[in-house]
């Protein structure tokens, strides 16, 4: 195979963020991607560190992803508004991009600079949403983690088909996330 005019870092790590959507991570191999590419796997090398460099960049690529589509759902909004729109932003990427969206739910390595920063980025996000709602820090930290919970454990299970019965999944959707913002809008009366 000769090698593919216009090849770069980022052309090799779309490929593999479209592969692992539509394959998994667990697929993912160089060998896999060169294919895909139309080069040699040794080709590669000469934009990622490998498959650990490969991984690490689609995670990076894939956070950037999902934050500036929440950024663009939430533009305008605030409290309540805000927060639904950022679900739906989630649930939506799960469903476009299901491979680099699981990236985005793994904690950051502690040894990894650039994707603390970037994992950083997306929890001061959710943070800033959540600001009109006066939460203690300790109380916000929870806050996210529900959110991220509600929203992760309910992607799952509609991704497994753990939703069988005959009422409209996006109507459940909303009406759990709109418990989470009353439960929010009545904290500061606790």
């Amino acid at each position: 195979m000769s090698r593919r005019a216009g090849l770069d870092q980022l052309s090799v790590v779309e490929a593999a963020a479209h592969l692992i959507d539509e394959e998994g991570i667990e697929h993912l191999s160089l060998g896999r991607l060169a294919e895909r590419l139309g080069v040699r796997t040794p080709s590669l090398y000469n934009h990622v560190a490998g498959l650990p460099g490969l991984k690490h960049e689609l995670v990076l690529y894939s956070l950037r992803d999902l934050q500036t589509r929440i950024l663009h759902a939430i533009a305008g909004k605030s409290k309540g508004e805000a927060i639904l729109a950022l679900a739906d932003a989630y649930r939506g990427y799960a469903r476009i991009a299901p491979g680099r969206y699981l990236l985005t739910q793994q904690a950051p390595d502690p040894d990894d600079q650039e994707w603390q920063e970037m994992g950083g980025q997306l929890v001061q996000l959710i943070q800033r949403i959540l600001v009109p709602y006066q939460l203690k820090e300790e109380d916000a930290i929870h806050a996210i983690r529900g959110l991220r919970s509600l929203v992760h454990g309910f992607i799952t299970l509609e991704v497994n088909g753990g939703f069988g019965m005959p009422i409209d999944r996006e109507a459940s959707f909303h009406w759990l996330i709109t418990m989470f913002i009353v439960s929010l809008e009545g904290s500061n009366k606790l």
